[in-house]
């Protein structure tokens, strides 16, 4: 047994006091429930028991951010009071089991009857606890050295049209997007073994091309195939990909679960993409869900390599801000002394234009910066469109404003000229 603790912060609303509710919480995800019950012993309690350790009161609001069935049986309500929680817990009442640990840190704690709103912000581990959990296999670092970029930003793609390519279509789409000087490659999320053009005919036939254009230029292009499927497959899929000398993996994280990413981690060392599709329903009401940081630090207690954040001034609902902070979480070590980053994925309405709030937001350039049309709506065609976004991430880094750059440097012209239209 250790004295070691881990510890989770939320944003909760309730008509009640906030402090006696931080109380419920501790007791119903530790060793308590409303009443005492038999063998609940006060040296249990001592050894067992969660602990609030501190409570911030906010605002108040004149109306609830979601139905109580509970509240309304017993006639409460508001004022809302709105409360920052800390609440402490015992690294012992988990081991190393990632699906308790998000059991313990959110689980039914949504469903109280004293909450109106309640979510889940930070989770904060100590380093002996989080190395009992798998790191990256290639994080950062890895993905440089399989991609043959030793710095700047790594630019991506996404196979478009999303579904509908023939196996056959697919591979001559991936050699276009080599020739035109991409680092990486990914499957949509949407697309992951379909009839017409099932993985295990897809994987041989895109890597084909993408040994052929490395014979040509020693350029390595990292391909994420999508292999998001139950576990036996997925790992097949991904024995497949290795077979064939696939440096990475895509899944849909939220649908795999985590013991499903967990077994395959530990199945291969190809790097995993993890695309967090379906992220919004967990996220996007102010007083529901989970934050990017909590979300981000159980999956990578799984072992992901890269994590999809969105990107800055594109199509989705994020502000720029959550946007921002979610890249930074990616980059920041869960535990001091242990380098367990990963690498943020950029994606979603991005194109030259957007390289330079990127950069003046997070100041490095460790990030794969994936633009689907952004690329190849390219008046001058994919590769030109590449060249753009390479021109920009060159200028943005260099002190140089677009428009300064853009003076001497075609492709990135066409880019602002082009997408800056379609973007005001």
């Amino acid at each position: 047994m250790t004295s070691e603790r881990f510890e989770a912060t939320y944003l909760i609303e309730t008509p009640l006091d906030p402090r006696k509710v931080a109380q419920v919480m501790a007791g119903e995800q530790s060793s308590g429930t409303f009443t005492r019950v038999a063998g609940e012993t006060d040296e249990l309690r001592e050894r067992a028991s969660a602990v609030v350790t501190k409570v911030e009161e906010l605002e108040t609001v004149a109306a609830p951010s979601l139905p109580n069935a509970w509240l309304a049986r017993k006639g409460v309500s508001g004022p809302w009071r709105r409360a920052r929680v800390a609440i402490s817990f015992p690294v012992d009442n988990v081991g190393a089991n990632l699906a308790t640990l998000a059991a313990i840190v959110a689980g039914n704690l949504y469903d109280l009857g004293e909450v109106t709103g309640l979510r889940l912000d930070t989770i904060t581990l100590p380093a002996s606890f989080r190395s009992r959990f798998p790191l990256p296999s290639q994080g950062i670092a890895g993905t440089r050295r399989l991609t043959g970029v030793p710095q700047g930003p790594l630019v991506g793609s996404i196979i478009k049209p999303n579904v509908g390519l023939s196996v056959e279509e697919t591979a001559a789409l991936v050699a276009k997007l080599c020739e035109a000087g991409l680092d990486f490659i990914k499957d949509d999320e949407i697309s992951a073994d379909p009839v017409h053009a099932p993985l295990a005919q897809r994987v041989p036939a895109v890597m084909a091309a993408v040994r052929r254009h490395q014979d040509r230029t020693g350029k390595a292009v990292m391909v994420a195939f999508n292999i998001t499927d139950e576990t036996d497959a997925m790992r097949r899929h991904a024995d497949l990909v290795a077979r064939e000398g696939g440096t990475c993996v895509m899944t849909s994280l939220n649908w795999c679960g985590f013991s499903a990413m967990e077994t395959l981690r530990r199945s291969t060392d190809l790097a995993v993409h993890g695309h967090r599709n379906g992220y919004g329903a967990l996220s996007r009401h102010p007083m529901l869900g989970i934050s990017f940081q909590a979300y981000q630090t159980l999956w990578r207690l799984a072992g992901v390599d890269h994590m999809h954040v969105h990107g800055l001034q594109g199509k989705f609902a994020q502000e720029d801000e959550e946007v921002v902070s979610s890249a930074r979480d990616c980059v920041t070590p869960l535990s001091a002394g242990i380098d367990d980053r990963v690498m943020p994925a950029f994606s979603s309405g991005q194109w030259a234009g957007t390289a330079q709030p990127t950069w003046d937001a997070i100041g490095h350039s460790d990030l794969l910066f994936m633009a689907g049309g952004g690329i190849l709506a390219h008046p001058g065609g994919p590769a030109a469109g590449v060249v753009s976004i390479r021109q920009a991430w060159d200028a943005v880094m260099a002190g140089i404003s677009l428009e300064e750059a853009a003076r001497t440097q075609g492709e990135l012209r066409q880019a602002l000229d082009f997408f800056g239209k379609l973007a005001g």
